[in-house]
This record gives structure tokens, C-alpha cells and sequence, in this order.
């Protein structure tokens, strides 16, 4: 929230509906939670889906959504279930230089999800890649698969554990059991990840022998998520160079599929069944975690009544009148049923296929006021007005939406912002309640460093900032700014009266 003499509140409420209907949600989420709101976000209006939309292919060869697919999986089979170590902790990007993660993909892949600019404080690489599947399967016509924040990034390798073509169906069976899969799941996995992907020739020679041919495809539906690389399997027409290739020491994936003698995979030639388990499966997967790790409840659509400063999100019937009421800090300012103000206009809200294949469509609703920088605000809350039905109050639970501090906060109107999914900032004010003495800096999370490639390790900077001279203290307030150009996450702390405040 921003806060001034002449401050602007915004408020975007989001009108959603499925359908022809509002679909009233039961959502438990409890505002502020930075974590399951920047998830929520990139979800469903983020950019990462911009990647996979329609399995693009990746040059001449594999497609964007099946290399995705491999990195997750290839970090996941570091799990240990004997002493909980390993999972989806981005430790990949310590272990390119093993054998059984040859290809250019994997590095591909990371710098996709470095260059979007959402890795950071609140969601880390491994967070992100988990998403990545989640994006890539749907992308590619597969489910939707129900998404988890809070993985913590490992900061080295794990262990070479990913089952290899050339190993045994028992040495394979083993690794599987490890990462928590028995031999059914095994089966089920292989057929759920091979619908898309292939092999290359120039990573491996000894399965694509044929210097000819640079990429093999698992089937002949490489940019679709279904289940011909069991149909075909089953009726042995398929083209799975790990089925029937030159090299019978390295056809695992037949060696895995014929184990049970085909039981699995026939029970997977149902379209509906093949669909339902390999997205209970997926999600298995990318839910793997060390045990030390505690993953968020599960986001499978749109929050209800979602607030992110300096923005709100809330699902009301579309055509819905919107009212903001507020309260003062010190109970003088505004009425018992505190101040208020209608929504001043509405925009369009660009989902992301997550959000259109489920059929939502929104409206953003906006609001502009002034807040008295003496009064403050202490809590605000909404009311939606329905044509023919009672009115809606959206309050946080009972609590209202609790202002914490309002002596530190972001000058949007005097900074200089390029807003999307990793925000650009050309100069950066913030304003501090307090006198000249105050003291501001803010704190600059940069996810890939200097590296041009993997690993990419984060670099932390801190940076006081100085008296904005353009903005001389107004009343209680004190403006601070920087004039350096900040790409990154940004985190502010200031100093005013002996009391330390912090704005993330």
C-alpha cells in the first residue's frame, strides 16, 4: 500500500467466473502470505507458460516442454527414501557433469528459468522448475497438475542416482524404490514422461546409431501429452529407440514396460486412466522433496479474494459493484464503518492456460483515493454488491486486511518502473515516517549473479539510499531514492526514531 498526503490507493479486484456461473471458492488463504500469493501470480498470470503454449519445439529436435519434463525428473531421483535426503532441490545444476545428464537441454532449461525473471527470495530455482512441469504438461494438452511452493535450493550436487538405459531392470527397479516409486510406478512414470522427449544421436551414440539421424522421437506424437507411447508399445509398432533399438543392452524402457508382462501397460491404454495417473504421478514427482523441506497446500486454480500490495484480487460475480471500506489508526478519522470509496473503472485480466482451459475468465476492478498521512490507515476490507442477492464482505476471515507499519513504504508514483514479471527499476523512491535523521537502504537479490551458466549462484547487495532532493520532507514523511538502474528482487529496510522497519 502506498500512503501520502496525496497517496493513491489501487485496489484491482478481480470479477472471475467459470463458465456461465461465479464459482464460490472455500479457500483458506489468509493474507498477507507473500509465498502463495507470488504463486498464485505466476500461475496464472505469469509469464512461464509463454515457453510451452502449444509444445513448442526446441530447433529441430525436442520440444521445450519434454526437455522441462527431464531436468525436474532427473533432480527429483536424487531422493533418498531410506534418510530423506535429496528431491527437487534445483541440485541439478551442480550435476551436468555427470553422464546420465548429458545434453544440451538441461542448461537450456535452467537459463529458461533464469531469464523470466521469477527465481528469487520467494520462489528459488527448484520452485520454479516444479512449475515448469506443471506449465510444460499442460502446455502440451496433458492435466493440470495441482502446484506446491517452499522447496529450498540445494547449494551442491546430490548423488549420481538416475537410472541409466544400459543398467539392469533390477539395478533400475532399485533406484526407482529409492525415489519412492515401486514397480508398478516405475512403469507408470517411464510411459508417463516418454510420451514426450526422444533421444539425440550426438549424446548418445551407442542407443542412436545412425549418425544420420540427430534426434528420435519416444513416439509419433512428440508435441502432444497422451498415451501413443503405450499404444503403440502395445500393438509393437512403436519407434522407441529404448524399445527397439540396435543396442539391446540399452532398451530400458522395454526391459521396464514388458516386466509385469504388459499388466501395466495395457490398464494405461484407457485415454482417461492414462491421463488421471500420470498427473497423480507428476505431481508425486515434483512434490518430492528432502524431508527437511515443508512444501505450501496445494494451488490447482485461482485464489479467492486475493490481496498483494499494491494490488487486490478477489473472485466476484462479473458486473458486480465493489466498494473499499478502510479504518484509521487512530478511530477519529472514519466512521465506525470506516472510510470508503467505489471502484473506479475495470480492465481485462490476461490468464494463463491454467486459468483458460478451466474455463475463468476476470475483470480487474480499480480504486483511487487519497489517505491522510497522519491518520494512516489501519485495516481495509470489501463489500460486492450482486444484482438480486445480498451483499459479500471479503475480510480476510473475520480480521479485515491488517496494515502492520505504515512508516516504511514504496513511492509508486515517484518511482520509475518497468512492470512485469521481473520489474526493472529505473529510480527508486521510498518514503519513511520520520525526520531527515531516518535512514533507508534496500537490499537487491540478483538469482544468476554474473554466471552466464550453470550453477548460478545468487548475489545479495545492499545499498543505502540517500535523501531525495527533489522531495524534501513533506509533514511526517521523509523521501529517500536511488537513481541506479535495479534489475532484481528488491527488499527495503529503513531506520526512523531507534525502531527498524523492513518492506519485502
Amino acid at each position: 500500500m502506498l500512503f501520502h498526503n496525496i497517496a493513491l490507493i489501487q485496489a484491482v479486484i478481480v470479477a472471475c467466473t467459470v463458465g456461465d456461473s461465479y464459482a464460490q471458492s472455500t479457500s483458506t488463504f489468509q493474507w498477507p502470505n507473500a509465498q502463495l500469493s507470488y504463486a498464485d501470480l505466476q500461475l496464472y498470470e505469469g509469464d512461464l507458460s509463454i515457453f510451452t503454449d502449444g509444445c513448442p519445439m526446441r530447433g529441430d529436435s525436442s520440444t521445450i516442454p519434454a526437455q522441462w519434463l527431464r531436468l525436474a525428473y532427473h533432480d527429483m531421483s536424487t531422493h533418498s527414501v531410506d534418510d530423506g535426503t535429496g528431491g527437487l532441490d534445483s541440485s541439478i545444476q551442480y550435476e551436468l557433469d555427470m553422464p546420465q545428464n548429458i545434453g544440451e537441454g538441461m542448461a537450456l532449461s535452467l537459463n529458461d528459468f533464469l531469464s523470466i525473471g521469477i527465481v528469487g527470495p520467494i520462489l528459488g530455482l527448484a520452485d520454479v522448475m516444479a512449475m515448469g512441469v506443471v506449465f510444460a504438461v499442460v502446455g502440451c494438452g496433458g492435466p493440470i497438475i495441482p502446484y506446491r511452493a517452499g522447496r529450498i535450493d540445494a547449494s551442491t550436487a546430490g548423488p549420481g542416482s538416475v537410472p541409466q538405459p544400459q543398467e539392469d531392470l533390477a539395478t533400475q527397479t532399485e533406484k526407482f524404490k529409492q525415489m519412492g516409486f515401486n514397480a508398478t510406478e516405475m512403469i507408470m512414470l517411464v510411459a508417463c514422461g516418454h510420451t514426450l522427449g526422444g533421444v539425440r544421436q550426438v549424446d548418445f551414440p551407442l542407443i542412436v546409431t545412425d549418425v544420420e539421424d540427430a534426434f528420435q522421437n519416444f513416439d509419433t506424437t512428440p508435441q502432444a501429452y497422451d498415451n501413443t507411447i503405450v499404444s503403440q508399445f502395445l500393438q509393437n509398432t512403436t519407434q522407441d529407440v529404448l524399445s527397439i533399438g540396435p543396442n539391446v543392452t540399452t532398451r530400458s524402457d522395454f526391459r521396464i514396460f514388458s516386466s509385469d508382462g504388459n499388466v501395466t501397460m495395457q490398464s494405461l491404454l484407457d485415454p482417461d486412466t492414462y491421463i488421471q495417473t500420470c498427473g497423480a504421478l507428476l505431481e508425486r514427482m515434483i512434490d518430492t522433496v528432502p524431508s527437511d523441506m515443508t512444501l505450501t497446500e496445494a494451488i490447482s486454480e485461482p485464489f479467492d479474494y486475493l490481496i498483494s500490495d499494491p494490488s487486490t484480487v478477489i473472485n466476484p460475480t462479473e458486473g458486480a459493484t465493489l466498494t473499499m471500506f478502510w479504518v484509521d489508526r487512530e478511530g477519529s478519522f472514519c466512521p465506525s464503518t470506516g472510510c470508503s470509496v467505489e471502484s473506479s473503472g475495470t480492465e481485462e485480466v490476461s490468464f494463463t492456460t491454467l486459468a483458460n482451459i478451466q474455463g475463468f475468465t476476470a475483470e480487474r476492478y480499480m480504486f483511487n483515493t487519497t489517505i491522510n498521512t497522519t491518520t494512516s490507515i489501519s485495516k481495509f476490507w470489501f463489500e460486492i454488491n450482486n444484482s438480486g442477492s445480498d451483499p459479500i464482505t471479503v475480510d480476510n476471515g473475520g480480521g479485515g486486511f491488517v496494515i502492520d507499519q505504515d512508516s516504511l513504504f514504496l513511492d509508486m508514483r515517484r518511482s520509475q518502473t518497468i512492470i512485469g514479471s521481473f520489474p526493472e527499476f529505473l529510480r527508486l523512491v521510498v518514503a519513511v515516517r520520520g525526520d531527515a535523521t531516518s535512514t533507508a537502504s534496500m537490499t537487491i537479490f540478483n538469482p544468476k549473479g554474473n554466471a552466464t551458466a550453470p550453477p548460478f549462484i545468487p548475489v545479495i547487495t545492499v545499498i543505502d539510499l540517500v535523501l531525495d532532493e527533489a522531495n524534501p520532507p513533506d509533514g511526517n514523511v521523509t523521501t529517500m531514492g536511488n537513481a541506479t538502474t535495479v534489475t532484481g528482487f528488491v527488499d527495503f529496510s529503513a531506520t526512523s526514531g531507534g525502531t527498524t522497519y523492513t518492506l519485502p
